[in-house]
């Protein structure tokens, strides 16, 4: 039998059709209806929309005899909630806000200290544990899961910022910009049985216990034009060090102009005691140009995205007898991106306020 709608039941059904924030439970009824209208059989409408025949019966039936009323969940037996709204806004209002603040004294909420304190403060007659975690599930709330994160103070952040960004959207080739910097303290770390490799069903294998063999600092200088990198790995990373390799880089970069992007380390700039980058700068010209990240904003150097690839490819799961052998992979790796996987990073920052 084909379903009639009355056409301002069908304008109601289609709106809610065509509603992006819909729930989905209502969209599959709205369309059972109207594909029934259109014509559509039980098992037709059970097909397309992946439910049972019985299902579509139901709603079709309920629809017939409360129209758009009948499309709505009943209400469900079962006990009365205990806690009225304000209670339950009291609960997600606690646990948005410190313990010791509340007179706890501890630094993280769990659920069970979360009850303790309401009933202890007078916000809540009575409640349980899980209704605290019921509560703070429906509210996405997760106070006893911390995140870190760093504020920058600097007061000329934003100048900082869209200097080097300017730099990355507006580069030239005339003048390559290099983002340079090292990773300190890599670790050659050495295992006592080799990694097992993964099988059907079962994850790769590492052993926990290592013996570590000494670290090494890998200086690069990152092309952001090309995705070239320039490398070096020594013992330690004092000054001469950094000066060693801006060498390198000024016998590898002959532009009159070059961009240098680095972070705020004491060996990357002039201190009170010596100016030792501005003689270097002074030696080669002053063709070089250093433009400083601001404090705690390291994430601005496009180096630090190359480091990753060396965390993950060569540190991670590498097995090192030796400092030598952690140099000889890093080496290897660096041949490899230059001569074959080498390329620009997209930058895909658009300039918005970031929001911690």
């Amino acid at each position: 039998m084909v379903l009639r709608l009355r056409r301002r039941f069908r304008a109601r059904l289609e709106q809610v059709v065509r509603e992006q924030r819909v729930e989905a439970r209502a969209y599959r009824r709205a369309r059972m209806v109207l594909l029934a209208a259109g014509g559509e059989s039980v098992v037709g409408v059970a097909r397309q929309l992946g439910t049972s025949r019985a299902r579509v019966t139901d709603w079709l039936r309920r629809f017939r005899r409360a129209g758009l009323d009948g499309l709505v969940d009943r209400p469900r037996s079962g006990r009365p909630r205990v806690l009225t709204a304000i209670e339950r806004h009291q609960v997600v209002a606690a646990a948005c806000q410190s313990p010791r603040a509340m007179g706890v004294d501890r630094d993280v909420w769990t659920h069970q200290a979360l009850a303790g304190a309401l009933m202890d403060g007078g916000l809540v007659r009575a409640i349980s544990t899980s209704t605290v975690g019921e509560i703070l599930d429906q509210a996405e709330i997760k106070p006893h899961r911390v995140k870190m994160w760093c504020h920058s103070d600097d007061p000329l952040f934003q100048e900082k910022m869209r200097a080097i960004v300017r730099l990355y959207v507006r580069r030239s080739r005339a003048a390559p910009v290099l983002c340079v910097d090292e990773k300190t303290g890599m670790q050659a770390l050495s295992r006592s049985r080799t990694m097992q490799p993964a099988r059907p069903g079962r994850e790769g294998r590492r052993e926990f216990e290592y013996r570590r063999n000494g670290t090494r600092c890998l200086f690069a200088a990152f092309n952001i034009g090309s995705g070239k990198v320039l490398g070096r790995c020594t013992l330690q990373r004092k000054t001469v060090d950094f000066l060693s390799f801006l060498d390198q880089i000024a016998s590898a970069y002959r532009q009159r102009r070059v961009h240098l992007v680095l972070d705020n380390l004491n060996t990357h700039k002039d201190s009170r005691r010596s100016a030792h980058i501005t003689e270097w700068n002074r030696a080669h010209g002053n063709r070089f140009v250093f433009h400083y990240t601001p404090t705690h904003g390291s994430w601005l150097n496009q180096v630090e995205l190359w480091f990753g690839l060396v965390a993950r490819r060569v540190l991670r799961h590498g097995d090192f007898p030796d400092p030598d052998a952690l140099v000889a992979a890093i080496e290897r790796f660096l041949h490899t991106w230059n001569s074959r996987e080498g390329h620009p990073f997209r930058w895909t920052y658009t300039g918005r306020p970031l929001v911690s």
